[in-house]
Formats: structure tokens, sequence, C-alpha cells
């Protein structure tokens, strides 16, 4: 039922309301839509919707994607909100609204771990999730689909998103930046996934190879003759193959890979180079970044 509501509004022009309780994955679910290709906006006062729209669609004749994060936070204001989204058809735009809750003991606990005040900030966070349920008892029947999210971890609620809006082929590819660097210059801070290749044959000893750097054929060639480089090469192809899917599945958009060696010329580069080859040709973006080449 949720899938064929939302994907009945999955049409070149469309408005998906996120709304629902705090603490309940708003946030969390906007950046799951900005992920998938909606142009996302928070708190927005309803007033200002219809301009928003028109602002998003200039210049585009199809396929714009937008999303809104309505809540308290807002000043209730959820008749303008309804009559903005139904001004909207107006302008052949379709809207779906998707409403986040979960019990009294998750939100309890979510608020209590994270440390933050609650929108309405009585003073009692059991009495302003109370509150709020009644403030937002109407939106919530209006809403198209509703997502408990009490037993949900990040990666079930995006898997469950994406079912909704019907967006699997909308996702974008993930970003993978592969690195090279030189140890002498210091560690790299942004890295996820961090390769120490000064174990391999290193051409800086090499007179006529010195001058030249990583990105050419006789270094990489120098650098992948012998077992150890072509074992490395092969298990490091494994072993990124093995997790880029499972970091896909958790929701990671960004990954950024880097290879270090001695000065970042001739060893980090080649497998950088090596790594960014193997990838482009599956379904990520890859980017290339050298850090320490030019020293």
């Amino acid at each position: 039922m949720e899938n064929q509501v939302l994907q009945q509004g999955n049409s070149e022009k469309t408005v998906i309301v996120i709304t629902g309780l705090s603490g309940a994955g708003k946030s969390y679910a906007s950046s799951v839509l900005e992920d998938a290709g909606f142009y996302c906006v928070d708190n927005l006062p309803p007033d200002l919707i219809k301009q928003f729209v028109e602002l998003a669609s200039r210049g585009r004749t199809s396929n714009f994607r937008l999303s809104l994060v309505c809540d308290v936070r807002g000043g209730m204001r959820f008749n303008d909100l309804f009559k903005a989204l139904s001004n909207l058809k107006k302008q052949g735009v379709s809207h779906r609204i998707i409403f986040l809750e979960a019990s009294e003991k998750i939100l309890l606990r979510r608020f209590s771990e994270t440390r933050r005040r609650h929108p309405l900030d009585s003073g009692s966070i059991k009495e302003d999730i109370s509150k709020e349920r009644e403030l937002l008892a109407d939106i919530r029947l209006k809403s198209d689909v509703i997502i408990d999210t009490s037993t949900y971890g990040v990666s079930k609620l995006k898997e469950h998103l994406m079912d909704i809006i019907g967006s699997n082929t909308l996702q974008q590819p993930m970003n993978i930046v592969v690195s090279s660097f030189g140890f002498k210059y210091g560690l790299p801070k942004e890295s996820d996934l961090l390769f120490d290749v000064r174990f391999l044959p290193n051409p800086h000893y090499v007179p006529e190879l010195a001058p030249l750097t990583g990105q050419t054929k006789k270094i990489q060639s120098y650098v992948l003759d012998s077992t150890t480089s072509k074992d490395f090469k092969s298990k490091l192809f494994d072993f990124v193959d093995f997790l880029l899917p499972n970091y896909v599945k958790e929701g990671k958009t960004q990954l950024t890979v880097a290879f270090g060696c001695t000065g970042g010329r001739h060893r980090s580069v080649t497998f950088a180079e090596l790594l960014a080859r193997h990838l482009k040709p599956q379904r990520f973006r890859v980017i290339i970044e050298h850090r320490d080449l030019e020293r």
C-alpha cells in the first residue's frame, strides 16, 4: 500500500513533505531524499512553498523533485500548509506526505542520548512528546504514509524510504575519493580507509625512475613487478569490492581511500591510480587526488 501510494506521486514534478514527531528521524529522512536526487529544505514556512516551487522549477520543463520538512518548529500553521499543498495542483505539481513517529519510550531514550532539547521545551520532554502528538494529530490523519521508526536503524529506515518513493533508480552513485600521500608530510585527516604501501618496491632508488611519478607506466610496471605487489593488488581489489556494497547498504554516500608511501610520488600514486581504474567501470563516482605529487 505504501509503495503504491507514493510511487503514484513520483511524477515529473513532485513535492514530498516530511513531518512527524521530533526525534523520529525527520532529518535523516530528508538526507536520504537528498541523496536520491531531491532538493530539500528544512522548516520552510507554508506561505513560501509556492514561491519556492516556482524558483526550483525555473528553467526546468520536467523532472524536478522537492522535499520539505515541516513540523512544530513552523508555528503550527498546518492549515496554511494544507492550503499551500492544495494550490500546488494548479501548478501541475503532485505532493505526498510522509509522517514519522516512534514510541514514547524510544523518543525519550533518543533525547536522552543526544541531550537535545525538545522544540516545545516546556521543561518536561515526556510532556512535550505528548503535546506534540496532539498538535500533529490532524496532519497525521492526512498523511499518505506513516512510518513508526521505533525499531528502525538508519539502514532500515533508508531502505524503507527508498522503497516508498520508488527511487532506487534515482539514487545518486556513491562518491569515492581515491588519494595518495607521503607519510613524511603527515597523515590525511579525512581518510576512511588508509593503506600503507611502503612495503612495496621503491622506484626512488632507481636513478632513471626517481624523477617520474606513479602516473606513468614505467613506475606502475616497476611497482607491480613483484609477487608481493601482485598479491596485494588482488587482495586489495577483493577487499574493496566486498566493502563498497555494504557501505552503500548502510547509507554511506562518500568514501575516501588513501594510499601512503614515503614521499607520496611513486607507490601510493600507483595504487591510487590502479584502484580508481578498477572502480570506474562500476556504479560509483570516482575522484582521484594526489596530495604530494608535486613536492
